[in-house]
């Protein structure tokens, strides 16, 4: 290639790695023969190479600046940190890491001498028990001079201590070719602690949320009744236990309500990460503690269609409830999120989408409080409601914000102004979230539980106090009739029925 050659050449591959090369000048490379065009792809090869390489350092040094910025504002994995002093109660669930499973069971090493709680000293009254007939057959007994003595210890409504020594007969029965004996209704079988301290006890941790620990002193220094931590953890699983017709009866009832109020919180099980529901309405709680915040938890909830009027926040797991039930979006809930986003986002749009979506909200809330409101008299300003919203919801915006919003607004449309169309339903979910409120007061106490068993305990019985409680029942008393019937009867009665309130 001569001199000439060359220079046209060299001004080519400058044209070509600037970018500025034509076609025309591009296919004139094939007259200076092969060596000029495999210059030329050596050229651009390492051309490629160095600006491959070039983009890799970037990347590299924008990951660098990425994870300082990132470690200076306290985040990981993409989310914040909270800080060393911020409360526990403050941290999301997502936020706590999850503490490692305890190797071993849960209490003294085997061996070790037991903590059972001592007999008492001294005997206030004495009972006598005997059958007069068999309770089998309704046969004639014959008398035998077999007996046991059982002591249970209790408290009276006026929290005196009682204990009571009680003597049980044991007679023949010739037709079912047995011994027989009557059943001492004060306490559950082989329990020396009766109803009151059982239920006393239970409304104490799972209605109230004092710490064991707490209960224990309250009956030592207080009620001078002595118990122990694994006297009362064993107590309430036979509570438990025994309720659970209960519970269920309160779950079926809660599915089959025309109103259901809905939210979920974190909940923590031997260190991982758990999730309570609660399900209430004003005549019942049901509390679940489930591993999943989705919708396999709100499966095991409605095994049935739910016909009636859901009362959610914007979780998307309840999209997943089948049914012809309506539901209801939290409008406390939304507004709370306008003044969210107010403190990051500034545009003059966003300024005047939220403001026409609060005057919307609260048109829609001053009709409702309005005292002769009645869906079928203010059919036409309803109506005129959910067409303001249809058409905020379908404009187009160019903010981001507003964007977002209005496409939730267009997918939950027919759920914003229930309340409008029924009576006696919400605009907010703040029923369940006050609910749920004393068991996140529990959760702060006693850090949740060891065992999916004692999960399940928490559950049920937070359920029957809360929704005795609800229905205008004394807890306690309520329960200790129950255990008398249960333990007298073999049957535990129905759950009692919701009070009608005088006037």
């Amino acid at each position: 290639m001569d001199n000439k050659n060359d220079t046209e050449v060299k001004v080519l591959i400058a044209a070509a790695l600037e970018g500025r090369i034509t076609e025309g000048q591009a296919r004139e490379f094939h007259k200076y023969g092969p060596e000029a065009l495999a210059l030329l792809v050596l050229v651009l090869s390492r051309c490629v190479a160095e600006q491959k390489s070039l983009v890799a350092e970037q990347k590299s040094r924008m990951a660098e600046l990425e994870a300082a910025v990132a470690q200076l504002e306290g985040k990981v994995n993409g989310k914040r940190q909270p800080d060393p002093s911020t409360p526990s109660g403050q941290i999301p669930p997502y936020a706590k890491p999850a503490a490692p499973k305890r190797k071993g069971k849960p209490g003294a090493r085997k061996g070790h001498p037991g903590q059972r709680r001592p007999k008492p000293q001294e005997v206030d009254r004495h009972e006598e028990h005997r059958l007069e007939r068999c309770p089998e057959c309704g046969g004639e007994l014959q008398r035998c001079k077999r007996t046991r003595t059982r002591t249970v210890e209790d408290i009276l409504k006026d929290l005196r201590t009682e204990v009571v020594e009680h003597t049980i007969h044991r007679d023949y029965c010739p037709a079912c070719k047995k011994h027989v004996e009557p059943v001492v209704a004060d306490a559950l079988p082989k329990a020396d602690l009766g109803h009151r301290v059982v239920s006393l006890t239970g409304w104490l941790h799972y209605g109230l949320g004092v710490t064991i620990d707490q209960v224990v002193d309250i009956f030592d220094y207080h009620l001078h009744t002595r118990v122990t931590p694994g006297g009362l953890v064993a107590m309430w699983q036979n509570l438990g236990q025994v309720l659970t017709p209960w519970y269920e009866q309160i779950a079926q009832e809660a599915r089959l309500s025309a109103l259901l109020h809905a939210d979920e919180t974190g909940w923590r099980m031997n260190g991982q990460t758990w999730w309570l529901w609660c399900f209430a309405n004003p005549t019942c709680c049901y509390y679940m503690i489930d591993p999943s915040r989705g919708s396999p938890a709100l499966e095991k909830f409605f095994i049935e269609a739910f016909d009636g009027i859901l009362v959610t926040d914007f979780w998307a797991a309840y999209d997943s409830v089948w049914g012809t039930n309506e539901r209801q979006m939290c409008l406390v809930h939304l507004l709370r999120e306008l003044e969210k986003v107010d403190q990051t986002n500034g545009s003059a749009e966003w300024k005047q989408f939220a403001k026409m979506l609060r005057r919307l909200v609260r048109d829609g809330i001053r009709l409702w409080k309005r005292p002769d409101y009645t869906p079928e008299k203010y059919a036409s300003r309803v109506r005129r409601i959910n067409d303001r919203l249809l058409a905020l919801a379908k404009a187009e915006y160019g903010d981001a914000d507003a964007a977002r919003l209005a496409k939730r607004l267009l997918k939950y449309n027919d759920a914003y102004f229930t309340f409008l169309d029924y009576l006696g339903v919400p605009f907010d979910n703040n029923f369940a979230e006050r609910m749920i409120r004393p068991a996140v007061i529990l959760r702060k106490n006693s850090q949740s539980n060891r065992s999916e068993k004692g999960a399940a305990v928490q559950a049920i019985l937070m359920s029957v106090y809360r929704t005795l409680k609800l229905r205008g029942y004394h807890p306690i008393d309520t329960i200790v009739e129950a255990l008398r019937t249960y333990v007298s009867t073999g049957q535990l009665p129905p759950l009692p029925a919701p009070r009608i309130a005088d006037g």
